[in-house]
């Protein structure tokens, strides 16, 4: 009850309205090991990855392991995270390779381009994002905001930051390496966030070596309100 009560206290105490450090763009490769189109869109990613001001995140997806080879990194709940985005973007379908910005746009993986716009667009859209504090590597702190009509959801995500290397021994890539950066390998909904300071309990990671990351975003496949990754000299908390 103590330690309640001085959580409580705690976030009570945070400013209305603090001050939060401009986010990076949140975008998000929706790929698969078995998408004979997909290693041109996986390169371009790569690159997107190293630039300052955007985080670059790519989700495997399962729906092409009937063609004969099962992606290694793809999990369900990855490919349900795409069809939220497909039903809020109203597209037919869920296609690869696909690039979500921010959670307002997408375009097709293989077109540069327009990806870039979209990128530029989204960091010079004027946002207001929460204050996202790293307590430890087991608590995060959300403040005060405005999450719209709807309320907002608090995501953890987790992701590989080197580039993997997978040899593919069956489907339209047999015999190719894909090569794939910044893969995510694990995804946690923390809870709702209703504009209040509200803390929340991260589970551990799934394996050593990952990076942490917390997403504000609004439910479905929303917008994305506010991002944070943890520091690295920070993992050893």
């Amino acid at each position: 009850m103590r330690m309640a009560a001085l959580l409580s206290l705690f976030l009570l105490a945070w400013p209305l309205g603090a001050a939060a450090a401009k986010p990076p763009v949140l975008v998000e490769l929706f790929t698969a090991q078995g998408c004979g189109s997909c290693d041109d869109a996986n390169a371009y990613f790569a690159k997107l990855a190293e630039r300052d001001g955007v985080l670059a995140l790519t989700f495997s997806v399962d729906y092409w392991d009937y063609l004969g080879w099962t992606d290694t990194f793809a999990k369900p709940e990855f490919s349900e995270r795409q069809k939220a985005y497909v039903a809020r973007l109203k597209l037919r379908e869920p296609y690869t390779p696909q690039v979500v910005v921010d959670g307002r746009e997408q375009a097709q993986g293989l077109k540069s381009a327009e990806v870039e716009r979209l990128v530029r667009a989204a960091a010079a859209a004027p946002r207001n994002p929460p204050d996202i504090r790293f307590v430890s590597s087991r608590r995060v702190d959300v403040g005060s905001g405005r999450p719209g009509r709807g309320g907002a959801e608090v995501w953890l995500i987790r992701y590989e930051p080197d580039e993997v290397e997978v040899q593919v021994r069956a489907g339209d890539n047999r015999g190719e390496t894909v090569v794939q950066k910044n893969v995510v390998r694990q995804i946690h909904r923390l809870g709702p966030w209703r504009g209040r300071p509200t803390a929340y309990r991260m589970p551990p990671a799934a394996e050593e070596g990952l990076r942490t990351v917390v997403v504000v975003q609004q439910p479905r496949g929303g917008r994305v309100l506010g991002v944070a990754e943890r520091t690295p000299e920070r993992d050893a908390d």
